[in-house]
C-alpha cells in the first residue's frame, strides 16, 4: 500500500477504527471451538469435561504467549502493527486447520492452545497501539477497543445460530475473519505519535509491577474482573439452556440460545465497555471502575435467585451482567497504563493481561464442577468473589489516585 494512502488513515478516530475492527474481526477466534461444543460432543464422543479443555486450551495458550512477549518485550521491541497482524494469521491459520482436517479432541487442543498463543500477540498489542494514539480520552479509546473484543468474542455464538450451518462451518468463517484482520492490521493499522522509542531489554521490569503501589492496585482489581469474566461468557449459554429448560416456557433451541447468549455478551457488553470508558474519563477511571464491579457482583446473585424462573426475569439480569461485566475492562487497562513507566507500558498491559488469563483457567474449570454438586445458582454465586475484591483495590487506587501529591 503506498505511503499516501496510509497517511490517510492515520488520524486517531480513524485508527481508533482500525485497531477496533482488527480485534472484532480476530478475536472471533476465540470462542469459535466452545459456540459449537454441542456438535463436537457428538461428532467426536467426548464428555462435557473435556469440551471444556477445548477453552482451556486458548486460556493457557494466552498465558504463554503474553507471559513470554512480557518477558522479552515483544510488543515494545517490533513495530506493534506487524505484531499483530502476524498474530492474526497464525490465529486464523491454527483455527482453519481443525475446521478441514481434525477429527478428535488432542490435536484439537493443541490446535486451540496455538491459537489462544496467537491471540497474546493481537489484544495486548492493540491496547499499547491505543495508547500510543490516545492521551485525552483514553478511557473512552480503550472502552471501544474493549467493546470490540467483547463483541469478537460473541460473534460465534451469532454465526452458531444459525442452525444450518456445521460446526467446521462455523469454525471457517472464524478463520477467515481472522485472516482479513491480519490483512487490514499489515496495511492500515499503524503506532501513533504517542509510541516510545524501543527501550532497552528489561525482563525484571515485570516485578516492580507488583511491588509498586499503584501498578499492584490496578493489577488486583484486574484480577478480580478475570476471575468473573471469562467464567460468565463461557458459561453463559449453559446458563440460559438449563434456565430455560427449567422454566421450561420457551424451548431452548441453539437458536434461540445462541442469539440470546450473542445479545446478553456482545450487545449488552457492547454498550457496558462505550459507557464505562466514558463515564472513566469524566468521573475517573478507578472510581468507575469499582461502580462497574459492584453492580456485576450483584448480577452474580441475581442470576443465582432468578435461574429457572420466566426468560422476562432472567433475560434482563443478564443483560445488565453483560454489561456491567465487561464495563471495568478497559478502565483497568487504562489505569495500568497511567501508572505504568510509559517506556514498558506494552510490557505492562500484556503482564497484566497473562496473569489474569491465568486465573480464568481455575473460575472456567470451577464452574461446571459447582453445577454438578451444589447447582447453577451456587456457581454463579461463587463468580461474586472476584468483583468485590476487585471493588475493594479499585477504590484504594481512587484514593492514591486523588490524593495531594
Amino acid at each position: 500500500m503506498s505511503g499516501t494512502a496510509v497517511a490517510a488513515t492515520s488520524t486517531p478516530r480513524t485508527q481508533l477504527a482500525l485497531i477496533a475492527a482488527v480485534q472484532v474481526l480476530v478475536m472471533s477466534c476465540w470462542f469459535s471451538a466452545s459456540a459449537v461444543v454441542p456438535a463436537l460432543r457428538v461428532d467426536w464422543g467426548i464428555t462435557a469435561g473435556q469440551a471444556t479443555l477445548l477453552t482451556v486450551a486458548v486460556q493457557l495458550g494466552f498465558v504463554t504467549g503474553a507471559v513470554t512477549s512480557a518477558a522479552l518485550n515483544v510488543s515494545d521491541l517490533f513495530p506493534a502493527h506487524a505484531v499483530v497482524a502476524v498474530s492474526a494469521l497464525v490465529a486464523s491459520a491454527s483455527t482453519a486447520v481443525i475446521a478441514l482436517t481434525v477429527d478428535s479432541l488432542a490435536p484439537a487442543l493443541l490446535l486451540r492452545f496455538v491459537t489462544g498463543m496467537a491471540l497474546a500477540g493481537v489484544y495486548p498489542t492493540g491496547l499499547k497501539l491505543m495508547t500510543s494514539w490516545f492521551d485525552r480520552g483514553r478511557g473512552l479509546a480503550l472502552g471501544v477497543l474493549v467493546a470490540a473484543l467483547t463483541l469478537g468474542s460473541a460473534l460465534p455464538q451469532l454465526v452458531s445460530s444459525f442452525a444450518a450451518l456445521p460446526w467446521r462451518g462455523v469454525l471457517v468463517v472464524s478463520a477467515l475473519l481472522s485472516l482479513t484482520g491480519a490483512i487490514v492490521a499489515w496495511l492500515l493499522v499503524r503506532p501513533g505519535p504517542l509510541a516510545r522509542p524501543a527501550p532497552p531489554l528489561h525482563p525484571r521490569y515485570v516485578l516492580t509491577l507488583f511491588t509498586e503501589r499503584g501498578p499492584l492496585l490496578a493489577n488486583l482489581g484486574y484480577f478480580g474482573h478475570m476471575w468473573e469474566l471469562y467464567a460468565m461468557w463461557t458459561w453463559t449459554p449453559a446458563y440460559l439452556a438449563a434456565s430455560l429448560a427449567e422454566d421450561g416456557s420457551v424451548e431452548g433451541s441453539r437458536t434461540v440460545v445462541g442469539l440470546a447468549a450473542f445479545t446478553v455478551i456482545g450487545v449488552a457488553g457492547v454498550v457496558g465497555c462505550l459507557g464505562g470508558g466514558l463515564l472513566g474519563d469524566r468521573l475517573g477511571r478507578a472510581r468507575v471502575a469499582g461502580w462497574a464491579m459492584r453492580v456485576s457482583a450483584a448480577c452474580c446473585l441475581l442470576a443465582a435467585l432468578v435461574f429457572g424462573q420466566s426468560p422476562w426475569l432472567v433475560l434482563p439480569v443478564l443483560l445488565l451482567w453483560g454489561a456491567s461485566v465487561i464495563a471495568d475492562s478497559g478502565l483497568f487497562s487504562s489505569c495500568v497504563a497511567d501508572v505504568a513507566d510509559p517506556r514498558y507500558v506494552g510490557t505492562a498491559l500484556t503482564t497484566q493481561t497473562a496473569v489474569g488469563f491465568l486465573l480464568t483457567v481455575a473460575t472456567i474449570n470451577a464452574v461446571p464442577y459447582v453445577v454438578e454438586v451444589a447447582g447453577w445458582p451456587a456457581a454463579t454465586a461463587l463468580l461474586a468473589i472476584g468483583p468485590v475484591a476487585g471493588a475493594v483495590a479499585m477504590a484504594k487506587l481512587h484514593r492514591l489516585l486523588t490524593e495531594p501529591a
